[in-house]
This record gives C-alpha cells, sequence and structure tokens, in this order.
C-alpha cells in the first residue's frame, strides 16, 4: 500500500488572513488534520484552519498530559513529553500506513518553537514529508508595532522567557534588536532582565498580535498580572529611532518623452514604454490612446482631438518647462505618422525642455505578423492622407514606388471625409502592377475587432477599407503559399 504524506504547515500569527495560499489549499486538501491543545481542549491552530477545513476530514487532537505543573512520571516533566510525543507519532503514522494525507497545524512557524518539530523528528524520516513555513510572532509584532526588527548590518536576538534572567540580561545588553518569547509566567523576570541591561524603556510588549484581541504597550506599563504565554517583549531596530529629515523641496526637472503605444494593447508595449508611461505626472493625446493607458490617479491625464497635433505638442512642452514629466502617446510607433515629429517640430521654442522617443510596434509590423512575411524585401511606407500634402505629391510617391516594384505599407487609407483616395491609388498601382499583386488588409489588429484579409490589387474593393485599416501591397515577387500565408522572397530575381 502507498504510504500517506505529512504536511506540517505553518498559520502564522493568528489572523486567518496571513495564512499562505499554499497552507490553505493543503488544508482543504487533507484527509487527516491533526493539531495540539491544553487539557481545556481549545485549540488556537484549529481555529485558524477553520475556514479552510471542509466536512469528513479526520480530526486528531494531540492533548498535552501537562503544561507548566508538576508530574508523577518517572522521567519527570521531559519524560512525560517525549511519552506523548510518541504516542501522537504512532497515532499520526497509523494514518500515514493507509495511505491517508495528514497535515498537523502549527501556530506561527512549524519550525520556529512549534510542537510540530517533535512530530516530524519522529516522522520524517519514515514517511514523505514536506515543512509549509509560516509568518512568526516576531514578525507580526513588528509590523503590527510598524517598527522594524533589524537594519543593514544589526543584530536581530531571539531568546525565550525560560532562560535564567542573567543570562537574559547580558544577552539583551549584548543585541540591538531583540525578541523574547514565551512571557506568561516569565514575564517579571523577562522585565528585570531589560532593566539590569538598561534596555527597559525602549521594550514593547505585544499581545496575540493580529488577533482580534491584540494588544500593544510600552512593556514597562503592563501589568505582570494579565500577561498570557501568546505575548512576547521586543525591541525593535536602533535605527528606527533616527528619522530622516525632509529634504527640501527642489524644482522637478521635467522632460518629454514621446511614447509608441505599439498597435493595440499591454502585449503590444514594450517594457521601455511602460516605464515611461509608470514614471510620468501627465499624459497627453488623443483621447482614445490616453484612454488605452491604465488610469492612475497621481497622473494628470489630458485628451484632446486628433487634428490639434501643434497644439497638443506645444501644450505637453509647457507642462515639462514646469516641472512635469510628460509622457505623449502615439499609437503604433511615434516617428512613423504620429506625434514624434509635431513635438520636435515645436521643441525648437524650448531648448531647455528634453525631450526623448520611446519607440513602438508599428501597424505595418502587425498586420504583417498576421500573414507572414510581406515586408521580407524592400518595402516603403506611405500615407494616402491629403490633409498635410497636394493629392499629387501622394500619386507621384505611389508611383514612384510601383516602378521601382516596392512592397507598399499603407496608412491613413480612408475616412469619413476621404472616401475617393484609395480607388485613385488602386488604378495608379494597376499602371505599374499586375493585377493579381496579393494585397493584405489588416484591420484593428491586436484588438478586439481584429480581422485580416488577403485579396488581389484588382479585387481590392476600397468600400471594405476604413481609417482603421492598414494595407500591404506586395511587389511583383510577393507570394501567397498554399496555407494563406504571405511573403516577400529575400532574393530578387
Amino acid at each position: 500500500m502507498v504510504k500517506g504524506r505529512l504536511y506540517g504547515v505553518g498559520l502564522g500569527p493568528g489572523d486567518p488572513e496571513l495564512v499562505t495560499v499554499k497552507t490553505a489549499r493543503l488544508i482543504g486538501e487533507a484527509d487527516v488534520i491533526a493539531y495540539h491543545a491544553a487539557r481545556h481542549g481549545r485549540s488556537i491552530a484549529r481555529s485558524i484552519a477553520l475556514p479552510y477545513m471542509r466536512e469528513g476530514q479526520i480530526e486528531e487532537l494531540l492533548l498535552y498530559p501537562l503544561t507548566t505543573e508538576t508530574t508523577d512520571h518517572p522521567g519527570g516533566y521531559q519524560g512525560a513529553l517525549d511519552d506523548f510525543y510518541a504516542d501522537c507519532a504512532q497515532r499520526l503514522a497509523a494514518h500515514l500506513d493507509a495511505g491517508r494525507t495528514v497535515v498537523v497545524l502549527a501556530e506561527g512557524d512549524p519550525l520556529f518553537y512549534g510542537s510540530y518539530m517533535h512530530l516530524h523528528k519522529r516522522l520524517a524520516h519514515r514517511y514523505e514529508t514536506a515543512v509549509v513555513p509560516g509568518v512568526t510572532s516576531v514578525s507580526a509584532a513588528s509590523a503590527v508595532l510598524g517598527r522594524p526588527l533589524v537594519e543593514r548590518d544589526e543584530v536581530l536576538t531571539v531568546l525565550p522567557g525560560t532562560l535564567p534572567a542573567e543570562v537574559l540580561a547580558e544577552r539583551l545588553r549584548e543585541t540591538d534588536s531583540a525578541a523574547v518569547l514565551k512571557l506568561g509566567r516569565t514575564f517579571e523576570k523577562v522585565r528585570e532582565a531589560l532593566a539590569e541591561a538598561g534596555r527597559l524603556d525602549d521594550a514593547w510588549y505585544v499581545e496575540r498580535a493580529t488577533m482580534g484581541a491584540e494588544r500593544v504597550a510600552p512593556l514597562k506599563d503592563v501589568d505582570a498580572g494579565g500577561v498570557p504565554y501568546f505575548s512576547l517583549a521586543l525591541l525593535a531596530s536602533p535605527a528606527e529611532r533616527t528619522f530622516v529629515p525632509e529634504p527640501p523641496v527642489a524644482r522637478q526637472s521635467g522632460e518629454v518623452a514621446v511614447v509608441g503605444l505599439g498597435p493595440a494593447g499591454r502585449p503590444w508595449l514594450t517594457p521601455e514604454a511602460q516605464e515611461a508611461l509608470a514614471a510620468a505626472t501627465d499624459l497627453v493625446g488623443y483621447g482614445p490612446y490616453v484612454d488605452r493607458v491604465a488610469p492612475n490617479p497621481r497622473q494628470r491625464r489630458h485628451r484632446t482631438d486628433n487634428r490639434v497635433e501643434a497644439e497638443r505638442a506645444r501644450h505637453a512642452l509647457e507642462l515639462a518647462r514646469d516641472g512635469a514629466r510628460v509622457a505623449v502617446v502615439s499609437s503604433g510607433d511615434p516617428g512613423v505618422f504620429a506625434m514624434a515629429s509635431a513635438v520636435l517640430e515645436a521643441a525648437a521654442d524650448f531648448p531647455d525642455v528634453p525631450v526623448r522617443i520611446v519607440p513602438g510596434l508599428t501597424a505595418a509590423q502587425a498586420v504583417a505578423s498576421r500573414v507572414g512575411a510581406p515586408l521580407g524585401h524592400d518595402y516603403c511606407v506611405v500615407s494616402l492622407s491629403d490633409l498635410l500634402k497636394p493629392w499629387e505629391v501622394v500619386a507621384g510617391r505611389l508611383t514612384a514606388a510601383a516602378r521601382a516594384d516596392l512592397v507598399l505599407a499603407i496608412y491613413n487609407p480612408a475616412s469619413r471625409s476621404r472616401t475617393w483616395q484609395l480607388a485613385a491609388a488602386r488604378d495608379l498601382l494597376l499602371e505599374h502592377r499586375d493585377a493579381a499583386t496579393p494585397v493584405v488588409i489588416g484591420r484593428d489588429v491586436g484588438g478586439e475587432q481584429e480581422s485580416v484579409t488577403v485579396t488581389t490589387l484588382g479585387d481590392l474593393d476600397p468600400g471594405q477599407v476604413d481609417m482603421r485599416c492598414l494595407l500591404i501591397i506586395g511587389s511583383s515577387t510577393t507570394r501567397v503559399t498554399g496555407r494563406g500565408l504571405v511573403y516577400t522572397p529575400r532574393r530578387y530575381p
């Protein structure tokens, strides 16, 4: 029969939300849940784990035979506990031999002053075993106080309160920071040791850290009569008393980063672009592009219309001149029919404002990747928009590219106000290129409405193309494979 597996899992200091994800999973999956308790039968460990337990699990209550009282066991106190742990190990071994998974619950960390370690020493060499660490009471106390334990080269000493008073005092004198555990009946002795070491005024008392009955107070003010076992004394890092003074407020040095967002969402964004966006105090750009950047309440967002590039560039530079770190956002690459040129042109009037360009993946590259490698040889990039240049210039460049047998990536092929240019461009290209020339129409590539169509120059329907499209028109060597992939060979005939 396959033997079961043993897990010692740390539950943390008391708050069930401080149980690790792994511990919670193992508790829910276990066949057997084992936990220790004093003779009253109430288990703090079980109460912490209860939200993660399920119906039908076998529970093994491991009831201590004694805590601090005397015993008539022939081996004394230690002998009684040794017999107890041997009996517990035997009970759990029966489940492990039957192939059951056993989880032993431990407050804090299983191997940090925990009872689990006594079972571990008796069973780990016989069964497959794993220990899952947990948040210790020392870490919890530090967090509750909001004071660091150690900094840089400081030394943290963890001491049990059961040590002799003179040993405690000596150790407390020698260390930078200290945590003294197991207070309860040892509290008065620990307080005297702190006083003897000259550390009493710096000591804090933390009781049931992160639990509902949590209590924090200067240790010198605590009444010894009500101190429970689940409490500790903490000497935090001496460095916590050294506050860093507020630096003088200096005038912030501004800059403009013109950032390419790529063709669509975050997966197309480069790490350099992500860093520039994260560091920005202000985002400037065409509204839909600004909206593609995740909101950050510390950043100001300046959304503008798409037809005010010069004004937008000056506004960004003015913000940077006044100390802002500005990210001017563009779709694709900012240097390809986008904001980089407008910003650099306006920057001539702002000689003291640093400007840098953060590249992005272009729409042409994105569309090409969806169909193969149509840009595998020489190609040119042309915008069909005649808003900033005459159509005669556009037509001349299309004709020159067609005569040179270049693959064309065509941006801004159509819009609501520009409906005839694409048909005119197609007719110009057909004067120099075969009607069977492959054409790729990519729309909203990377977005939710992505579509990619492979057609021919002769069959190109301008009515199917809008502003969100990019066209790639092949050269004489561009080919379409049997699988529908498009490529332009590296070799030219």
